[in-house]
């Protein structure tokens, strides 16, 4: 979940050289600046699942997996929609592309995965879905539960629209956009149980 520090607004180059000497990580929404808080024991597990796993499977083809510490920014396409942050996970396929104004931020993901929690589930599945949707490249949206064996897909179609597909325990799922299947239940198995 984000943080707001109270009052805070600047411009995006003020945001990226902020972000340049953090110690925490922030959000940026349409000028607002919001710090990250981290996660639990299990966002960081299934996190650290997915990650792997995607790693596995993308071995030898033209996608590369990243943790939590990509920005992702998302361009204002209507003046309301400038955001940049950090997906747990993020898959970009043949390369990453950026702007001049931020080397550190890419803005063609294939694929976003978000491990929701009670704090940010809300927004995952709303707002912050909603300007994902925006990012032309974007081809699947990934949620992964904290409190059940479930992974939904959003995949935009061949005519553009969304759809949803879901996965429970004892289920596979395709990542169409990647050519890999998740297995639900080896995500969430827990050796330390």
């Amino acid at each position: 979940m984000s943080h707001r520090a109270p009052g805070e607004r600047m411009s995006y180059a003020e945001y990226v050289a902020r972000e340049a000497v953090a110690d925490v990580k922030h959000e940026f929404i349409r000028g607002e600046v919001f710090a990250m808080s981290g996660g639990t024991i299990e966002h960081a597990g299934l996190a650290a699942a997915i990650t792997a796993e995607l790693t596995l499977q993308l071995r030898g083809k033209r996608c590369r997996v990243f943790s939590s510490d990509l920005r992702v920014r998302i361009q204002a396409t209507d003046l309301t929609t400038e955001l940049a942050t950090y997906p747990d996970v993020t898959v970009v396929c043949d390369r990453p592309d950026t702007l001049p104004d931020d080397p550190h931020a890419v803005v063609n993901p294939t694929v976003i995965v978000e491990v929701l929690s009670d704090s940010t589930e809300a927004y995952d599945r709303g707002a912050k879905a909603a300007t994902y949707r925006c990012i032309p490249s974007l081809r699947e949206y990934v949620l992964v539960s904290q409190r059940a064996p479930l992974i939904e897909v959003f995949r935009r179609t061949d005519a553009g629209a969304w759809e949803l597909v879901e996965a429970r325990r004892g289920m596979r799922l395709e990542l169409r956009a990647l050519g890999v299947t998740l297995d639900v239940d080896a995500l969430y198995r827990d050796p330390l149980r």
